[in-house]
């Protein structure tokens, strides 16, 4: 797998009052930002070209990655006048991944290098059918650093659903393999990629693997505070 995109579009509004003048990305876990952290997990591996998608405060993530010497081809895409969400943006950059599959990451998980491993297996899974079209990571909730998650699929015979809606066991953790093709069709510029994963679950093609790593998310200002107290820089996290 040699591309990937990052979503750093969003406006980050949990994260009120920090956000109103810094981009959730660019938001600081020890000496590394969101964003950083997110370019040398990928960096480590062994992905080449990287699209990052921006809207919000975008000129400051734009100054970002030019200020910084990434050792990674980057290549940046403005949503000027519109958010286009997080199926819209990755749909308004196919153009950059060709028909091969790539990787789609959230910055917003504190990626540390555990998850090389399952990265790797993933492609590997993801490679050994031809008909896999979209796999995402997912994590049991209980492994989860917010307690305040409710789930969002639940994982049967590596299959994602949302059937027991009223118990949902797995949060996705912000990481999932795909392929082009399964934005193809879509007359909408601006929509969730819960439409393709909807889609795709109803034909039970929406694929998952379960992560075995403690799930550190920055998903509000009360859990950004709580991590900015802990000790995350060990030996696993910060590249």
């Amino acid at each position: 797998m040699i591309k990937a995109m990052i979503l750093s579009a969003g406006y980050g509004k949990r994260l009120n009052p920090l956000t109103l003048k810094c981009p959730k990305p660019l938001l600081k876990i020890g000496n590394e930002t969101l964003l950083s952290n997110t370019i040398k997990f990928l960096e480590h591996s062994g992905i080449k070209e990287v699209v990052i998608n921006v809207h919000y405060l975008g000129q400051q993530i734009l100054d970002y990655i030019k200020k910084n010497n990434f050792k990674i081809d980057i290549t940046t895409i403005e949503e000027k006048n519109t958010i286009l969400d997080t199926g819209g943006g990755v749909q308004n950059a196919i153009e950059n991944f060709s028909n091969e599959h790539f990787l789609i990451i959230n910055p917003d998980t504190i990626w540390n290098l555990n998850y090389l491993k399952e990265l790797k297996l993933m492609e590997k899974i993801f490679l050994s059918n031809k008909k896999n079209k979209c796999l995402l990571l997912v994590v049991d909730k209980s492994k989860s650093f917010d307690k305040s998650f409710k789930g969002d699929f639940n994982l049967e015979n590596n299959l994602i659903n949302r059937r027991d809606k009223n118990n949902l066991k797995y949060v996705y953790t912000g990481l999932q393999i795909v392929k082009p093709e399964i934005f193809l069709n879509i007359n909408e510029k601006i929509f969730s990629i819960n439409k393709i994963w909807d889609k795709l679950m109803e034909n039970e093609e929406l694929c998952g693997m379960e992560s075995n790593i403690d799930f550190f998310h920055v998903s509000n200002l009360e859990i950004y505070k709580k991590l900015l107290k802990i000790n995350l820089n060990i030996k696993y996290y910060f590249f």
